[in-house]
């Protein structure tokens, strides 16, 4: 096998490892190249079919094409999609695009307490109606135990520390210091009561095995990540007010590719686009060890 072929081996055998011992089990699905890998591997891994729910933060402040591409694959894909959202703070317009507080109190509101809570079942959550094409308020929601989430070792310096299954506790807090230790292949699934997991398939992938990856299974991703002409693309996708584009040429993946090996990205942080990382010193840790994708 090339080096492609063993990272998508072992992300399905965490897949499966995964569904065989979570019985409330999801999948995060944030709509970026990351996550829609894992969506695609999720596929192979059951063999045309995601057996679980994908689950999407809504902060109210994506790109419209990441929604309508979120919704447009739902429903071609006929997939289990559920969305959460503070609304208690949208509601109150206490956000950071309102004027409120920081980027990062921002982020903690729409991001960390709206995962929390939509996992555990406390705040009302949104299902996908495939006859009506509409969300509708999902009935007695129940917690998940394990979630699938498209976290990369290389993309920031906090994912370097997590386990392919690594528990928080029921408040979803990470204590970095009681992870398992993960040696051959041979993973810890079995957690105390009351414990949460979140399982990580493309942990070693690097963002350019995401792109290879993408070229070859010839997978569609949202079209913010290419040169539309003016010369600019994200490489990163987030809240539209705190997600700047780069400057590129990319017009395909095989040009990203380029970019990223040879060009003068290289050299440059993938997440360098998003603000809230620079207001947070340059890593996500503390929001992270709160709960934070």
């Amino acid at each position: 096998m090339d080096h492609l072929e063993k990272l998508e081996s072992r992300s399905i055998h965490i897949f499966r490892e995964a569904y065989a011992n979570f019985k409330q089990l999801g999948m995060l699905w944030s709509i970026g190249k990351d996550s829609t890998v894992l969506l695609w591997l999720a596929k192979k891994a059951f063999f045309g079919h995601v057996p679980f729910p994908l689950i999407h933060i809504d902060t109210s402040y994506k790109m419209k094409e990441m929604i309508t591409y979120r919704d447009k694959l739902a429903l071609d894909w006929k997939l289990d999609m559920i969305y959460g959202q503070n609304k208690v703070v949208l509601e109150k317009h206490a956000t950071y695009p309102d004027g409120y507080g920081t980027r990062i109190q921002c982020c903690k509101q729409l991001k960390t307490e709206a995962l929390k809570h939509t996992l555990d079942g406390t705040w009302p959550r949104y299902r996908l109606n495939h006859t009506t094409r509409h969300y509708e308020v999902e009935i007695n929601p129940q917690p998940f135990t394990g979630v699938i989430v498209g976290v990369r070792a290389d993309e920031e310096g906090s994912r370097s520390k997590e386990r392919y299954f690594s528990p928080r506790d029921q408040n979803s807090d990470w204590t970095i210091a009681e992870q398992p230790p993960e040696f051959w292949n041979q993973y810890k699934t079995d957690f105390a009561p009351n414990t949460h997991v979140r399982i990580h398939p493309l942990l070693d992938w690097t963002e350019v095995n995401i792109w290879q990856y993408i070229e070859r299974e010839d997978i569609s991703v949202v079209s913010l990540y290419f040169d539309q002409g003016e010369g600019k693309r994200y490489r990163s996708l987030g809240c539209a007010p705190c997600t700047s584009p780069i400057d590129s040429q990319a017009k395909t993946v095989q040009e990203i590719v380029a970019e990223l090996q040879m060009g003068k990205l290289a050299k440059v942080a993938e997440r360098a686009g998003r603000a809230q990382d620079s207001e947070d010193g340059g890593g996500l840790e503390d929001l992270r060890r709160e709960g934070y994708m």
